[in-house]
């Protein structure tokens, strides 16, 4: 099986790309679907562009299989979202593989503390938990995240 191709997510993507966002947070088991969340989700990709989002898709032969959303000044991994029928095929760690290319030296994400499933990836991937904090717009529980290359250079004593 080929992964899909990652590349830029673009303006006339951004309906497919809610939907893919919607039906990845439902598959989390923390919300439901409807109009409304789908209508928000909508609703942010133009805005988050203007404030700095880098937007990318996983592009699996014409189908948006995930969203990606990497906020690169402040070094920040915003939205990984995989469509519930591309998860478990490895496309979440290809997405992390990419983002890591886009930030090589930090990475920075924040994960709702009842997303068992996906900050246990997170950690497993090498991500340290650093704080807690409550989302003032969603009122969930957010876990806070870092990675840091290792620093793999010895010191030579002269």
């Amino acid at each position: 099986m080929t992964l899909p191709t990652i590349r830029r997510g673009r303006p006339d993507e951004h309906d497919v790309i809610a939907r893919v966002w919607m039906e990845s947070w439902v598959s989390t088991g923390l919300s439901q679907a409807s109009e409304s969340l789908l209508n928000d989700l909508r609703a942010r990709p133009p805005r988050e562009i203007a404030g700095g989002w880098s937007l990318f898709v996983a592009d699996d032969h014409g189908t948006i299989a995930a969203m990606l959303a990497l906020h690169l000044p402040t070094l920040l991994l915003d939205q990984l979202m995989v469509a519930p029928s591309h998860q478990g095929r490895s496309l979440g760690r290809h997405l992390l593989a990419f983002t890591r290319r886009q930030m090589p030296d930090e990475i920075w994400l924040k994960c709702v503390r009842e997303n068992d499933k996906a900050w246990r990836w997170y950690e497993r991937e090498g991500f340290g938990f650093e704080k807690e904090s409550l989302s003032p717009v969603t009122g969930f529980t957010m876990k806070h995240y870092r990675w840091k290359r290792a620093n793999h250079t010895s010191e030579v004593n002269p």
